[in-house]
């Protein structure tokens, strides 16, 4: 069973990391009768906010109605299933007759064939006559009318810090062993998503016996739309167009996400459909291997198309229930290797000093591109700037491009770079070899060849000049 729902709060005391707004739900509850304004909660996902509306209704003993579903928001099914409970004062059950309506996504109108559900949202908040709770991530992605219309809460990201008491009292009632190391690694990795921290507790908890900090993949979760949510939408939900839009808001490489799809999909795909979803992914890893092999990247939108269109328009039944996808097993390996994470939080710190990001910045947005245009070495005047821009050893450089540490071909880019480190220096120094310069000079001015010495200067200052303009045009000065 998904834990998320196992230890879904009860009661709103129970609600975690936001006391101010959980403590203004209450009050909004408990003054409808006064004001009967519906109310939107709002914040990123995995806050919380589903979970309080619930919770809520626990404590007032409402019985609950829910519309969620993106694709049944038309004006027809709005006023036919929303409207008959909300406009109604006289259902039965629950204290007073009241039932709380709950419409989850409500910032997620704009898509549906009846472009009337969000005017007829906006009319049923102005009419109901049963308290309404809209739960929203994207709060200005709602109508200004309808955000008009009701009272607003936000939600804010749970810390690191209110998640840990959360995974612990799970690990005691699963009878889960842990280092503490473990559990506040899973906190802090994400900060801010209780929702995602107690996903990645029971996928880890559920493949170890003890949990241990070798255990937690470090990196940070994807905030636009989280991974999970996307593989169960390209899995189960979306058509083949409807999956492809989806990818668009994941902040995944193609050569990250076709492993997540390939690793995750064999759990809900079986016989043709699984072929057919295979043969679609080997079709995309055919493209990645061009964009590899001539560094041009429009080719990931034909790798695209096919590792998510082309895998969703393979599925042949209906798909259900919850379903415990994980990271790709490479991941994992990387997880428990405390020298390989060393290796890449040591070259992620570098591009983000240099470049003025956060690591995780750094490890999502650049690491990937680096290692595709560096691969196996292959344009070595990249990777000969890449290596020096970031500082990097021979262990570095194979980690990023896939080459071993002791090979002659990384050993030699090593020291390329360190000359090229050394020259850039040389260069930086603004008129401090000067003096050492002029007397080269003057001895040679006092010879016999002074103006052939003249003349090979002028040549070695074009030739130089030449060569900076060939590296501006190759893309190197992006490192310099």
């Amino acid at each position: 069973m998904d834990w998320t729902e196992k230890y879904r709060p009860s009661t709103l005391s129970e609600v975690r990391g936001n006391n101010k707004a959980r403590d203004a739900l209450a009050e909004w509850a408990e003054t409808w009768e006064s004001h009967r304004e519906a109310v939107i909660l709002h914040g990123a996902p995995g806050v919380g906010k589903t979970s309080a509306a619930h919770a809520l209704a626990s404590d007032m003993d409402w019985p609950t109605i829910e519309l969620n579903a993106s694709n049944q928001r038309t004006k027809a099914v709005v006023e036919r299933v929303a409207g008959e409970a909300a406009k109604s004062g006289t259902l039965t059950g629950g204290s007073a007759g009241r039932r709380l309506v709950v419409m989850d996504e409500a910032d997620n109108l704009h898509g549906n064939v009846d472009r009337g559900g969000s005017r007829a949202i906006t009319e049923l908040v102005k009419e109901a006559g049963q308290p309404m709770v809209l739960i929203a991530n994207e709060f200005y992605d709602m109508s200004k009318s309808l955000r008009n219309a009701c009272e607003t809460i936000e939600f804010r990201d749970v810390s690191a810090r209110s998640i840990l008491p959360v995974l612990r009292d799970i690990c005691r009632r699963e009878e889960v062993e842990y280092e503490d190391s473990a559990l506040e690694a899973i906190a802090e990795q994400n900060s801010g998503d209780l929702r995602g921290a107690v996903n990645d507790l029971q996928a880890l908890a559920e493949s170890t016996e003890k949990l241990t900090a070798d255990d937690v993949v470090t990196g940070d979760r994807d905030r636009t739309t989280g991974i999970f949510d996307f593989l169960d939408a390209l899995i189960k939900e979306e058509d083949a167009e409807g999956a492809l839009r989806a990818s668009y808001d994941v902040e995944e490489t193609p050569d990250d996400l076709i492993n997540w799809i390939a690793d995750n999909v064999p759990k809900d795909f079986h016989g043709p459909e699984l072929a057919d979803a295979y043969e679609n992914l080997a079709n995309a890893d055919r493209w990645l291997g061009r964009v590899r092999a001539t560094q041009n990247y429009s080719y990931w939108r034909y790798a695209g198309d096919a590792m998510t269109a082309g895998v969703a328009a393979s599925r042949r039944e209906s798909k259900g229930g919850w379903t415990r996808y994980g990271p790709p097993s490479y991941w994992s390996k990387l997880g428990r290797s405390r020298g390989t994470r060393d290796k890449r939080d040591y070259v992620a710190r570098q591009v983000a000093e240099t470049g003025g990001m956060s690591m995780a910045s750094a490890r999502r947005q650049v690491m990937p591109f680096l290692s595709t245009m560096t691969h196996h070495c292959k344009n070595r005047e990249l990777t000969v700037a890449m290596t020096a821009r970031y500082d990097m050893d021979a262990d570095h450089v194979a980690f990023i491009t896939g080459s071993g540490e002791d090979t002659n071909k990384v050993q030699d880019i090593v020291e390329d770079a360190a000359r090229l480190g050394e020259e850039a220096a040389v260069a930086g120094s603004d008129g401090a070899f000067e003096g050492a310069t002029r007397t080269t000079t003057d001895e040679v001015d006092d010879s016999d060849g002074e103006s052939a010495e003249i003349e090979a200067d002028d040549e070695s200052e074009t030739e130089d000049t030449d060569e900076s303009e060939d590296d501006s045009q190759s893309g190197l000065g992006d490192f310099s």
